[in-house]
């Protein structure tokens, strides 16, 4: 046990406390304000403190718990809504009321709900770790696998089936050489450290996000990491919003980090409400919300960040995709350029520490497509907005990002203000895994999606072009074949790029129906280019019939898409019949 003898804000120095390490949690004060240990300066020690520190005095109690931050894994993570530190937001809401005051505590995992054990193993079978001993019905839709932890093998002496609680023995192995190890369903893990592995594997799977912009255009893999950063009002929140609510992962791991307070009220209050298009029951029963919004101690962003992770790393294990969507780690940065700043370390670019561009990578890292330690394959996927001020991606948090991740949708303040959205600008943004994924396309889909994929992609750059140049010598001294390309262009951005996240319909979009929207597209341009290259003008094209079939395409149900598909096809066959 030591004594304070110096505070400054979140930062507070202390003498006397022995035994300390780098990253232990200390108990600060009579109210026991969590903190971490950041530097050790000989007999000194320092720590950030994750709670508010007003009322803390010099001279008061400051004691190590000699453990480093953890999270608790086990049954129960799954449609529980956490701060930064893993303290589940309705108990303390059920002990204090809506303002949380420093020092409160609460039990990460219900001590006393009884979990119905299944077994998978047997009495005699030889186990490593990582391996699944059996599993509990988390919810609906998710088998919650109870896994040998980490460091733990040997033979199965004890293995119990029935109602247990997450701290009550269901197994007992018998190690070599050593004494039984009793196994619970809970673990706890520290949050810096990755979960150990076996192998990392190539990802060659989509993030299927019912996003036509994103999984057409611009996809993400199974196990990738995206980037996301935009101006304020462009629509990060909105775009993370609709990967949470329809994206094809198993599980969804949402962490509003500095997020305001209302932003993150919608996701408590809607997620509930909103069925997954897969299974019809309800999104939070595959969800973990993770809130620490803007009034919540700016310490805890980093603290939310790890345990996010940690948590999503953990049903990775399990086998399962998992998304982890962070909402935004620009303020995760501010809470390290103002610790640093406390520390007085030499500050890098724009006052941002040194060290930056490392806690990044080390984050973005933690992604990817994995071979488990039971033999599993699970997959982790990150995907991080960043808001940089202005909207300016030069800025140290947005560069460092991009040389983290692997795709980059960049959001248009030109485009949000026009009422586009997503306002994914379609001429910037890049993915990185679209030619790892090409195979996947063609044995899962047509055979010419990826040749209309790249024709639309062309379509829209010749728009551009055909535009600018629009300003010098006007519409009308275009070629034909240009004003079917500016045509075609406006098409495929409203009719297909455009989508209205709040329509019941539009909100999400198989690709199936993604499919067929742009193979109409593209079917109606290139009968449209055969006319013209036999000297028809393009007023002459009466193409009306099809056009408004297109442009009502998005708003047909999946339930009805195949016939209304044949039906447009139909009308563009017939364009051109009366010239």
């Amino acid at each position: 046990m030591g004594k304070i003898y110096r505070i400054s804000g979140p930062l507070i120095e202390a003498v006397g406390v022995d035994d300390a390490r780098m990253n232990d949690l200390v108990k600060i004060g009579e109210r026991g304000i969590i903190g971490e240990i950041i530097k050790l300066d000989k007999e000194k020690i320092i720590v950030q403190a994750y709670e508010d520190t007003t009322g803390v005095k010099v001279g008061e109690k400051i004691t190590s718990t000699r453990e480093p931050l953890a999270a608790e894994l086990g049954p129960g993570l799954i449609g529980s809504i956490f701060d930064g530190v893993q303290r589940p937001l309705d108990k303390i809401f059920e002990k204090e009321g809506i303002f949380i005051k420093s020092g409160t505590s609460a039990i990460s995992l219900d001590r006393k709900k009884k979990w119905n054990f299944i077994p998978t193993k047997k009495n005699g079978d030889i186990v490593n770790e990582g391996d699944e001993i059996g599993y509990v019905k988390e919810s609906s839709v998710i088998n919650h696998k109870i896994l040998v932890p980490p460091g733990y093998h040997g033979k199965i002496k004890e293995i119990k089936k029935g109602e247990f609680s997450v701290e009550e023995t269901i197994a007992i192995i018998q190690q070599e050489g050593l004494s039984n190890s009793e196994i619970k369903m809970i673990q706890r893990w520290p949050v810096r450290k990755a979960r150990k592995t076996l192998q990392k594997l190539p990802p060659d799977t989509p993030l299927v996000t019912g996003q036509r912009v994103i999984d057409t255009l611009f996809p993400m893999a199974k196990g990738g990491t995206a980037a996301i950063p935009g101006a304020f009002g462009t629509g990060k929140t909105v775009v993370e919003h609709e990967i949470a609510k329809w994206s094809d992962a198993d599980i969804i791991v949402y962490v509003g980090c500095g997020e305001r307070g209302n932003e993150m009220s919608e996701v408590l209050t809607t997620f509930p409400e909103l069925k997954d298009p897969r299974t019809g029951k309800s999104l939070m029963e595959r969800t973990v919300l993770i809130a620490n919004t803007s009034n919540m101690p700016v310490i805890a962003r980093e603290a939310s960040i790890y345990t996010g992770v940690t948590i999503a790393e953990y049903y990775r294990d399990m086998g399962y995709s998992v998304a982890l969507l962070a909402d935004s780690t620009s303020r995760w940065a501010e809470a390290l350029r103002e610790i640093s700043g406390r520390l007085e370390e030499m500050p890098g670019e724009e006052g941002y520490p040194s060290y930056l561009s490392k806690r990044i990578a080390e984050f973005y890292e933690r992604a990817g497509v994995v071979k488990t330690l039971g033999n599993k394959i699970g997959s982790l996927s990150i995907i991080g907005a960043v808001s940089p001020p202005g909207g300016d991606i030069s800025e140290p948090v947005s560069q460092s990002t991009l040389r983290a991740t692997r795709v980059f949708w960049s959001l248009d303040a030109h485009l949000a203000n026009s009422r586009h959205f997503p306002s994914i600008n379609w001429l910037s943004s890049y993915s990185l895994y679209t030619p790892l994924l090409d195979d996947w396309y063609k044995k899962n889909l047509p055979a010419d999606w990826i040749l209309i994929r790249e024709e639309m992609k062309s379509i829209l750059q010749n728009e551009a072009e055909i535009n600018e140049l629009v300003q010098l010598v006007g519409y009308d001294a275009l070629s034909e074949i240009d004003k079917l390309i500016v045509k075609t262009g406006k098409m495929i951005r409203e009719d297909f790029l455009q989508q209205n996240a709040f329509d019941e319909v539009d909100t999400y979009c198989s690709l199936n129906k993604q499919y067929k929207i742009s193979k109409t597209i593209i079917e109606l341009h290139n009968k449209e280019v055969g006319l013209i290259s036999k000297g028809t003008h393009i007023n002459q094209i009466k193409s009306e019939e099809a056009d408004e079939r297109i442009a009502k395409m998005k708003y047909i149900k999946e339930s009805e898409i195949d016939r209304y598909f044949i039906e447009t096809m139909k009308a563009i066959s017939t364009v051109g019949e009366d010239i």
